[in-house]
């Protein structure tokens, strides 16, 4: 039997804040091709992840948080904030399960942060989500302004354009 405990968490911490995107995950599926998709994700204020979608197929995405504190935005597909919430695991709001085909992202907002995550597999990473057009790739150009409006905004506001 596998244990999440405060060691296993710990080390998860200390590989997300050594590694250069701010993140490390340590799965518990045995492999990618496992029809349920669960594991550890530690992420750090300064990670960026792209808003995206679990568009084809269509999947529900579930987060947990067991420390540290997260928000987790949802948009319109023009990237206007629909839903923001914060997930702690003293609460009052623990997790979020993202409806199928909605767009999301999620955010560090304290350091040691590590999220459980739990979604359908298997996991291809060519088909695995869509990414918002309205928001830079990992490493383009703007992609830290982003990261930084992720922990801010607030239901309504859009995202920062780039200015030409």
């Amino acid at each position: 039997m596998f244990q999440i405990d405060d060691e296993t968490v710990r080390k998860l911490q200390e590989r997300a804040a050594a590694s250069p995107r701010r993140r490390a995950n340590l799965n518990l599926h045995q492999t990618l091709e496992d029809p349920v998709q669960r594991f550890l994700n530690a992420i750090e204020p300064g990670s960026y992840v792209r808003p995206h979608r679990h568009h084809s197929p269509l999947r529900w995405e579930l987060f947990t948080a067991l420390s540290g504190r997260a928000v987790v935005l949802v948009f319109k597909g023009d990237g206007e904030v629909l839903e923001r919430v914060e997930i702690t695991p003293g609460g009052p709001v623990h997790g979020v399960e993202i409806p199928a085909g909605t767009w999301h992202t999620v955010a560090a907002l304290e350091e040691g942060t590590v999220l459980f995550e739990f979604k359908h597999g298997p996991y291809t990473p060519v088909t695995d989500k869509d990414f918002a057009a309205w928001a830079p790739a990992e490493g383009e150009e703007g992609w830290e302004t982003m990261e930084c409006w992720f922990r801010d905004a607030r239901i309504g506001d859009v995202p920062p354009r780039e200015e030409a």
